[in-house]
């Protein structure tokens, strides 16, 4: 059994090798190739990203790989040595909190380097090592009090009823409703600074909007995302009466009024055609079979990684495999989340008028160096949005040879390091 599940592991491994290995190849030729959207210096720059990006990423999957190897040919087995406790509970929480350390420190050179050399590199990153530290804490302390209870409250579940699984769904699935009901207004808030905006024109042109689409809000909030990041984003947070509007200061920078009502009617789409509640569904449907599947492993698959059945492993086998059978559910989720994109812009465009969210469309992938292409399997597999192209084919903006924006100043990244033997660039920065 440990056999065909190393087997499944590893074509899923493959397969996001393969579809790595075909982004970074495809964009390191279409940088080269006449810009759309962008200036050729911004075009060339946001390709190198973005294959930058990519090659984090495919490294960072054969190290996933291999760790699993580890887990389940003899981590589980030396953690389960290293926790002598008889409570079952206990003993459960500290083999879990074992199991996510360990995760943990073997992926944080991924971040950092994400963090503290790529960003940096490309002008992304505002963060300091203090607050990445400060962050880091905040983040270990909420695990630690609410992952705990939560994971001792799994344990009790599994050894407590025949039909965990079901049971521990409907838990995980209640927390995570309760999740978005509460992230707004508790969580967020203790890793940014939320502020309402100002009184005048904007607030009340959004107000209005919010009134044409029945939405009542917690208000309407600028947050501090520059103190981290100088990405563009903005986002209607929370369930019930804690829903709230957020937008980055950095938006606030960048767009003009209309560009934020067209952005924030694209929004209001979403809101208006229960979009979030079909995510929701989506999710509760993934959970619901990944927890029945892992509630079905057999006992002979745990013997023969050296550990017994108990609620510890078990959780962390879901854990460990929940990756692979989300991955067989993402092409599907994707294509619906891609469809909803659609009709939100098509409604985005007629509450904030067609040019605006054209306008600033073009904006946004400038501003956040997002590449305008990608390898089809790439869309097909992740992409969550529809491409960039096709969003503005379908309002009515041909992008075909278009070049838009300002020649800028842009530094000469560094090639060397890690990564550079994968994806060889084959032409020269536009001068």
């Amino acid at each position: 059994m440990l056999e065909i599940v190393i087997g499944l592991y590893s074509l899923y491994t493959l397969l996001r090798v393969y579809i790595s290995v075909m982004q970074i190849g495809y964009i390191s030729q279409e940088k080269c190739k006449a810009p759309v959207l962008m200036s050729a210096e911004k075009y060339f720059t946001a390709g190198s990203y973005a294959v930058a990006k990519e090659r984090l990423s495919l490294i960072e999957t054969f190290v996933d790989y291999f760790l699993f190897l580890w887990w389940v040919m003899a981590g589980f087995a030396w953690l389960s040595g290293m926790i002598e406790v008889e409570n079952i509970l206990l003993n459960a929480v500290l083999f879990l909190f074992g199991f996510m350390v360990v995760n943990y420190i073997v992926g944080l050179p991924f971040e950092l380097y994400q963090t503290f050399k790529i960003d940096e590199a490309y002008g992304f990153n505002k963060m300091t090592p203090g607050l990445f530290i400060s962050d880091t804490i905040k983040s270990a302390l909420m695990f630690f009090l609410f992952g705990g209870a939560l994971f001792a409250l799994l344990a009790w579940i599994i050894t407590s009823f025949s039909m965990w699984w079901f049971w521990g769904f409907a838990v995980i699935f209640s927390i995570a409703v309760l999740i978005n009901v509460l992230y707004p207004t508790l969580i967020a808030p203790i890793f940014n600074k939320f502020e309402p905006i100002e009184e005048g024109e904007l607030k009340e042109e959004i107000t209005r909007l919010m009134e044409q689409v029945g939405l009542k809000s917690d208000g309407i909030f600028k947050m501090d995302a520059s103190k981290r990041d100088s990405r563009l984003n903005a986002y209607f947070g929370g369930l019930g009466k804690s829903k709230r509007v957020v937008l980055f200061d950095t938006l606030l920078e960048k767009l003009n009024t209309k560009e934020l009502l067209a952005v924030l009617g694209h929004e209001l789409g979403h809101f208006s055609h229960g979009d979030i509640w079909k995510n929701i569904g989506l999710m509760g449907l993934l959970l619901f079979i990944a927890f029945y599947l892992f509630g079905h492993l057999p006992e002979a698959l745990f013997l023969e990684m050296g550990v017994m059945q108990h609620a510890g492993v078990q959780i962390a086998m879901l854990l460990l495999l929940l990756p692979l059978v989300s991955f067989l559910f993402t092409p599907f989720m994707s294509y619906v989340s891609r469809h909803n994109e659609y009709a939100a812009d098509e409604f985005g465009s007629q509450m904030g008028g067609r040019e605006n969210l054209v306008s600033a469309l073009l904006k946004l992938i400038t501003e956040n160096k997002a590449f305008p292409k990608s390898h089809p399997l790439v869309i097909f597999f992740y992409y969550t949005h529809p491409p960039v192209l096709e969003r503005l084919k379908e309002l009515g903006y041909d992008a075909t040879g278009v070049v838009v924006g300002e020649e800028s100043e842009e530094s000469e990244l560094p090639k060397e390091g890690i990564f550079s033997f994968i994806g060889d660039e084959k032409c020269d920065k536009p001068e």
